[in-house]
């Protein structure tokens, strides 16, 4: 198996599909403010932006806004609450992920969402048990786009940066890893705005499934120093 020793993923919109329970906290949110749900197509290219990005959508809500602390908070309780209800892991990632381990190579994520949703979610999933290192937004000292949370994951797991591929559907994904000399490929199937041009964040490739992301693996062996 060519590649490199350790993958490491974002979470939301890139290893797990959590759109439809994020986006039934923020229709909950907005039954309580008089209002028809969304359809989740509609909120689901902000579901990457957890609190800030749905509440904006569904409410028109900005973070300077008077009420945002208050629906923040009662978002996040919502979510909680359903946190595993419909989220799964995105179509073709068992696969890979089996090959990795198969192989005696790691996994872990690296993502903004706070540690406190991040690892009830993955226990949820079962995937808590089998990944090498969980960082969660609140981590490191600063969050992605900053490397801190990437650095962190690699001293957990004992590997350089340049040993790793890190794989993420958003800009401050890619920015991290190239702070860090991190090989990155953007997920073309996470969640991304209209006006999001993925291709032109200067990552390393691109992959629209779990399946491309492999093959592109399989392709450039050379991106990555030998396994160990």
């Amino acid at each position: 198996m060519s590649g490199p020793s350790a993958l490491l993923f974002d979470l939301d919109g890139t290893l797990v599909d959590t759109a439809p329970d994020l986006g039934g906290a923020a229709n909950r949110i907005r039954r309580d403010e008089g209002l028809a749900p969304l359809p989740l197509d509609e909120l689901r290219p902000y579901a990457s932006q957890g609190a800030r990005g749905l509440l904006r959508k569904a409410l028109g809500l900005q973070t300077d806004d008077a009420r945002y602390a208050e629906l923040r908070q009662r978002f996040l309780d919502y979510y909680r609450e359903d946190i595993s209800l419909q989220s799964q892991l995105f179509a073709g990632f068992e696969p890979l992920l089996s090959a990795f381990e198969t192989h005696g190579r790691c996994w872990g994520v690296v993502t903004n969402k706070p540690t406190d949703l991040a690892e009830p979610l993955m226990r949820a999933l079962g995937l808590a048990d089998r990944a090498a290192c969980l960082v969660g937004g609140d981590s490191a000292a600063k969050p992605k786009p900053a490397p801190d949370p990437l650095l962190m994951a690699c001293r957990q797991i004992g590997r350089e940066p340049a040993d790793c591929l890190y794989v993420g559907d958003d800009r401050r994904d890619i920015e991290a890893a190239q702070s860090c000399k991190m090989p990155v490929i953007a997920a073309l199937w996470g969640y991304h705005e209209a006006e999001e041009d993925p291709y032109s964040w200067g990552a390393d490739g691109t992959a629209a499934s779990p399946a491309q992301l492999m093959a592109w693996l399989e392709e450039n062996p050379d991106t990555f120093a030998a396994p160990v």
